[in-house]
């Protein structure tokens, strides 16, 4: 999985403490991702914006955790802080997590009690018990919102014919295509992801696109 930052800013969302009713669609979803990435923010300034939660919806990672939660989520925050610091925190295509990475993440809360995996080094930490109170209500908000969607994304599954893509196993819900932007880096997108919001480019600020196809005669 391919996540893209946005350049760090000096001032991050601030967001109400009062609960409401949580939606089912993933651009909802996407929001409640952005708001529990803003509190980790505000512990660690440093960090840079999320250009594209909804990326997260969806996705799977052996390496990083298959399953969307918040400590998935304070995982990838680890990456973005080394990337913001310049620190090459994994190898081997992104799977092998080394030590930097684990000394990351443990100023973030997270914690690897047992000796690095062979093929995916320190990759599987897991919330610390400090960490787990500092953002409790962060925790259990997106806990609800994640059960919400799952719920609905599988009330669809069983109503609707989705593909092959599906069928075989797709993490993204759909067959991935390249999408570019104009300073020529591209990444692998679903249509429909795209579709839901821009994904901005990092690099030059601005949105990825998918190239049009000319037909064949």
């Amino acid at each position: 999985m391919q996540i893209i930052w946005d350049a760090p800013e000096s001032e991050h969302w601030t967001t109400s403490a009062r609960c409401h009713d949580v939606s089912t669609t993933p651009p909802v979803l996407a929001a409640e991702l952005a708001l529990a990435w803003a509190d980790i923010q505000r512990h660690h300034p440093e960090l840079p914006d999320l250009a594209a939660p909804e990326s997260l919806i969806g996705e799977s990672s052996s390496a990083c955790g298959a399953e969307l939660s918040f400590e998935r989520l304070l995982h990838e925050a680890v990456h973005g802080i080394a990337a913001a610091r310049g620190i090459r925190d994994t190898s081997r295509a992104g799977r092998y997590h080394n030590r930097r990475f684990l000394a990351i993440a443990e100023e973030l809360g997270l914690d690897h009690a047992d000796e690095p995996h062979p093929s995916s080094g320190f990759s599987l930490v897991a919330l610390n018990p400090e960490a787990r109170r500092r953002y409790r209500p962060t925790i259990e908000r997106l806990t609800r919102a994640l059960k919400a969607h799952s719920a609905a994304t599988a009330t669809d599954t069983a109503r609707s014919f989705r593909g092959p893509a599906a069928r075989h196993g797709s993490s993204g819900g759909g067959v991935r295509v390249k999408a570019v932007c104009d300073c020529g880096r591209n990444v692998r997108v679903v249509p429909s992801v795209l579709a839901q919001a821009p994904i901005v480019c990092g690099g030059c600020g601005k949105p990825f696109r998918i190239p049009e196809v000319a037909a064949v005669g």
